[in-house]
């Protein structure tokens, strides 16, 4: 390891199956799942009632409750996710303030804040001064920034549901260029009103598995029928070593190579032979330097889509020799439902825990092996497994990929 190495000295998740990076990562490997009936609004009315909802979730456990009201809940959760996340790095911000950043990751903004504040207006009444703030992606970074004395560079990435690898990405690269010394990479996402339910069942994206939520969410099983709606927060504090070496930091794992690529193909459907992914991967696979052997597990992006997970599949097998050869995988979202912009970070935070607990996540209701998608899925339970190298795949409308790979560090 060199100057140029990155590593990540701390992490915080906001999930539907767990709030703390520890919940989160227990529930996951004991097998339990976030999926339920709507309960945010009223969704008798629409084909699809089912979503993974954050329970539980106190924002004045995080933030003061005056600052709580003037968020949208994508911002309670990613500002909740980066206060454990700076809370555990022990970073002292106020030494150079100048020298750390954030880079926010988000799909849908405050598409939530929108939908209630036009209903409300509709209604007759009147729209308070806060709508805007409350609506523009940025303002999660710039709220955690204000808290913390964060003065160095700010970016808010709206890649769809890559945002949150994409974040990674380019905190890495402010770290490269010199920009910075330490980046806040963060996501947040809470797209559950009616309008975006209803809009996306149209478009027969959605699992319509309503009268049995928590097995609706079945990635690359056969009889997989949609996405899940998620919602929460990720957070990862990425510093170089040089840095994080030298204020005595405890080092999570290695950041040691990320990519991205455009499939230049549909708005919403992914290549059918899954290049674009495939490049994705090899991209980031050249930049860590290693090779497809080398990677002992792949978070999945898994969906649960029919499209979807057959292309990924399609993908992996084409960049690690085919079925025999490739690692295993699984997709969490089984758990977590799709996070969009904040799955990015918290599948990432899934890929370090196997790292450093030798435990695989498993995809869960995966019950009928579909033949289109026939790679080690990790069924239904985790599995023991000693891993120096994970893969986190993060594919989204717009032929967005994203492919981020951490390594063990051996300091």
């Amino acid at each position: 390891m060199d100057q140029h190495t990155l590593v990540i000295t701390g992490m915080g998740a906001v999930t539907p199956v767990g709030i703390g990076v520890n919940n989160y990562w227990q529930a996951l490997v004991g097998g339990k799942c976030g999926v339920g009936p709507i309960t945010r609004f009223d969704a008798s009315e629409l084909p699809v009632q089912i979503a993974a909802e954050v329970k539980g979730f106190d924002p004045a456990a995080f933030m003061p409750k005056s600052l709580a009201r003037t968020m949208a809940p994508f911002m309670q959760y990613a500002f909740a996710a980066g206060e454990e996340a700076l809370a555990g790095c022990g970073l002292e911000i106020g030494r150079e303030p100048d020298r750390v950043g954030i880079v926010m990751g988000t799909a849908m903004d405050g598409v939530t804040t929108v939908a209630e504040t036009q209903a409300a207006y509709d209604a007759g009444h009147k729209v308070g001064p806060r709508f805007v703030p409350m609506t523009i992606g940025n303002i999660a970074a710039a709220q955690i920034a204000i808290a913390h004395g964060i003065r160095g560079p700010s970016l808010t990435l709206n890649t769809a549901c890559s945002a949150g690898g994409d974040a990674i990405m380019t905190a890495a690269m402010l770290l490269r260029s010199g920009e910075a010394d330490a980046v806040l990479a963060v996501g947040g996402e809470s797209i559950l009103c009616p309008i975006v339910v209803a809009g996306l069942a149209q478009a027969k994206a959605l699992s319509r598995r309503n009268d049995a939520p928590e097995q609706a969410c079945r990635p690359f099983d056969m009889d997989r029928d949609g996405f899940v709606i998620g919602e929460g927060g990720g957070a990862l504090v990425i510093e170089t070593l040089e840095h994080a070496r030298a204020r005595g930091a405890q080092i999570y794992a290695v950041l040691a190579g990320y990519a991205n690529t455009s499939d230049a193909h549909h708005v919403t459907a992914p290549c059918p032979d899954g290049a674009g992914a495939a490049a994705c991967m090899r991209r980031a696979l050249a930049r860590a330097g290693i090779q497809p052997a080398d990677i002992g597990y792949i978070n999945a992006h898994g969906t649960s889509t029919r499209l979807g997970d057959a292309a990924e599949t399609l993908a992996i097998k084409s960049v690690f020799g085919g079925r025999e050869s490739a690692p295993p995988v699984s997709s969490t979202k089984s758990a977590t439902g799709h996070l969009m912009g904040a799955g990015g970070l918290t599948e990432a935070i899934a890929c370090i825990q196997a790292i450093r607990e030798g435990v695989l996540p498993p995809t869960l209701h995966l019950d009928t092996p579909d033949p289109d998608c026939d790679l080690d899925y990790v069924p239904n339970t985790a599995r023991r497994a000693r891993i120096d190298a994970a893969m986190s795949n993060s594919l989204g409308f717009g032929g967005q990929n994203s492919s981020i790979i951490f390594a063990r560090y051996r300091g």
